[in-house]
């Protein structure tokens, strides 16, 4: 254990003392310059280093991938666009990427609308609920996907019938006289996936609520004011008056948790590893590079999650752009 403490901590000195001495040579370099050429350089000299792992850590890895996704199992020769026909063409994958789609379209949603509700509706305490509410509600986004996948495994888990239920789903259902349902196991109307998402939902609520409940605070007291002069009640006002103000926080917020949806692997690989039809692009790409030893389809599955990003940031962005331009 001390061996482990001092090691860490001569990591961290190296680190500091490695970007101090970068920072220096960095800038006698251009202090080397004519003044005026100086002044121009130096910002970028700067931020050469952040430009530079951007590079390594981001912009690398991404172009290999792609050309990795048009190559065979191993990476070794290229087989033209074989992996992504040979993924479309598999039901199975189809239906991951159906079962992605109904994530991406249901728990952002259903996140957003229960934090706006919490943050509104906890707004209205007296503030030492309000505060007591709130803190119940983040506690989750204390746990890691892993620790909440396990908590809710063992609450839709079952027993044999005739046997003691430890699964808090089963034993509800048993006070009413039932026979214990294997919930992770029910597909119709993918009721086992809607279960998984519950997970989610549980853990990022926390996240949506502090956000908006921010953004709610800060909607100038004036302007609500003014609505209920006008004659507008509460609800009009959070329609009419809230809402547009705190559109830019939704719509980040929104868009965040979506961003988070489609690399969702966790949940789904604790639970189910994707079986009984639950399985989604993470843990695809998870078997495919793990279980199948195949690098050109899971490079494939990256590309795929990264062209569906793209829009998705494309419109934060401009999001962002018109915010700052009206503001």
């Amino acid at each position: 254990m001390g061996g482990k403490a001092v090691i860490a901590l001569l990591t961290v000195i190296a680190g500091i003392g490695g970007a101090i001495i970068v920072f220096w040579l960095l800038n006698k370099l251009a202090e080397i310059l004519p003044g005026r050429w100086e002044d121009r350089i130096k910002p970028y000299l700067y931020i050469l280093p952040a430009f530079g792992a951007i590079v390594l850590y981001l912009v690398y890895p991404a172009v290999l991938t792609v050309i990795n996704s048009f190559k065979d199992n191993f990476s070794r020769e290229y087989v033209g666009f074989k992996n992504y026909s040979a993924l479309f063409q598999d039901h199975n994958f189809r239906d991951t990427l159906f079962n992605t789609v109904l994530w991406i379209l249901i728990v952002p949603a259903i996140t957003v609308i229960l934090g706006l509700l919490v943050a509104v509706l906890a707004d209205r305490l007296k503030p030492t609920g309000e505060k007591v509410t709130k803190t119940v509600i983040f506690l989750p986004m204390a746990i890691s996907m892993i620790g909440a996948a396990t908590i809710w495994r063992f609450v839709y888990v079952s027993n044999p019938k005739g046997t003691a239920q430890t699964g808090l789903l089963n034993a509800f259902v048993g006070t009413l006289g039932s026979d214990p349902v294997q919930w992770l196991q029910k597909q119709n109307f993918h009721l086992n996936s809607l279960l998984l998402m519950v997970i989610l939902v549980w853990l990022q609520v926390g996240f949506s609520m502090v956000l908006l409940s921010a953004a709610v605070k800060g909607v100038p007291v004036d302007t609500l004011e003014a609505a209920r002069i006008d004659g507008a009640n509460e609800r009009q006002i959070f329609s009419r008056v809230v809402l547009p103000q705190i559109k830019g926080t939704v719509i980040t917020v929104f868009i965040t948790v979506t961003i988070g949806v489609m690399k969702i692997f966790d949940i789904v690989y604790v639970n189910t590893n994707g079986n009984f039809n639950t399985n989604v692009l993470g843990n695809e790409f998870y078997n495919q590079i793990s279980t199948f030893i195949n690098y050109g389809k899971a490079s494939a599955i990256v590309v795929i999650l990264m062209v569906a990003v793209v829009p998705i940031m494309w419109y934060q962005v401009r999001n962002f752009r018109a915010e700052e331009a009206n503001g």
